[in-house]
């Protein structure tokens, strides 16, 4: 298990690595940091000062070497660079240290916040939100999965599998739009619910207060695809057990056809399904974007698509990077998860 985990982790950094690469020089060239931080009314010597600030006078090569350095977990700064930067974790060492670090996804061209800030600030909103999302997709995708390959060739069957096919087909935004429109805006007074809204509300007696009903329309947007995947997957899994030796002795034992279905088909069939539960998951955190702009929900998604409008590329650098790390992360979860739900797979690395 360890070694597994080790070699796991390994791939996870040459990943991240590459992802590091693909965003320095995807963002080379487009514009100049300098006169986005400043606007257009900077004079010459301010914005030569910013760029040199940058390190934009320096060579490509030695650029990428400063970032990679910044975003590292483990990298080297000096002491100005500590606490110009404002560096939190451990550091060893004289002028220069070895840092064992929050890594450093620079400062916004537009708020001069920190990235990591701004991000931390919105990821509760997308987490929560996949969560949501992905709770709805897997306990009803499960659950008309199993009942489509229960009742195989019936109206219940046809019915999951149309509603499924409908599901994939149709974008999130374009989901997102009719059920902000029917939901929040015609059917308003029916459901309560508004076309925008955030986890958070401010009311000006009350202060800050708790919105969850704000949730409900994304959550169901963005759990519309994988639910329909969930439940062909689940139906399909489902199907190829039932017809297995081992289920035909379960019920020549006397077992109940609840016992048969939920500890032994069930279980046997979820393999696939927790492939596509925690790759949605992953997904649904990068996929969030245009859904959390439909309904002004406070979250990455939002956060990036507002830094790509005003040019803010160090937020949408860093927004990149944190769903990378989130993907690598749920895909060694998900690796972990199949040994224990499925004791024929064995993790020997």
């Amino acid at each position: 298990m360890f070694s597994y985990l080790v070699k796991k982790t390994a791939y996870g950094i040459l990943v991240l690595l590459g992802v590091v690469v693909m965003v320095f020089f995807l963002f080379q060239g487009f514009g100049d940091p300098a006169r986005l931080v400043l606007g257009q009314t900077g004079d010459s010597a301010t914005i030569q000062n910013i760029r040199k600030e940058l390190a934009l006078d320096q060579p490509v090569w030695k650029q990428f070497i400063y970032y990679v350095n910044d975003v590292s977990p483990i990298a080297i700064h000096s002491k100005a660079d500590i606490a110009s930067k404002k560096l939190r974790g451990f550091f060893i060492g004289g002028e220069q240290q070895l840092a064992f670090k929050m890594p450093y996804l620079r400062r916004s061209y537009q708020t001069k916040k920190e990235v990591g800030v701004v991000l931390y600030e919105a990821l509760p909103g997308t987490m929560l939100l996949a969560l949501a999302a992905m709770l709805f997709a897997t306990v009803v995708g499960v659950f008309l999965g199993v009942v489509a390959a229960v009742k195989q060739n019936t109206w219940m069957d046809t019915g999951a599998v149309f509603a499924s096919v409908l599901g994939i087909s149709a974008p999130s935004f374009f989901m997102g739009i009719l059920l902000a429109y029917f939901f929040g805006f015609v059917l308003s007074d029916y459901t309560g619910l508004q076309m925008t809204g955030s986890l958070f509300y401010i009311d000006p007696f009350l202060g800050k207060q708790l919105s969850l009903k704000s949730l409900v329309l994304p959550a169901l947007t963005l759990g519309i695809r994988p639910l329909a995947i969930i439940t062909q997957l689940t139906r399909s899994a489902m199907l190829d057990v039932l017809d297995q030796d081992y289920i035909r002795t379960a019920y020549a034992k006397g077992l109940s056809r609840r016992v048969v279905l939920l500890r032994h088909a069930l279980r046997n069939a979820l393999n696939p399904v927790i492939t596509a539960i925690t790759g949605w998951f992953a997904e649904l955190l990068a996929g969030a974007f245009f859904v959390e702009y439909i309904f002004g929900w406070k979250g990455i998604g939002k956060v990036t698509v507002d830094a790509l409008e005003k040019l803010d590329f160090p937020v949408v650098m860093g927004s990149v990077l944190v769903t990378a790390t989130f993907f690598v992360l749920v895909n060694i979860l998900a690796d972990l998860l199949y040994g224990m739900i499925d004791p024929r797979v064995r993790l020997n690395g």
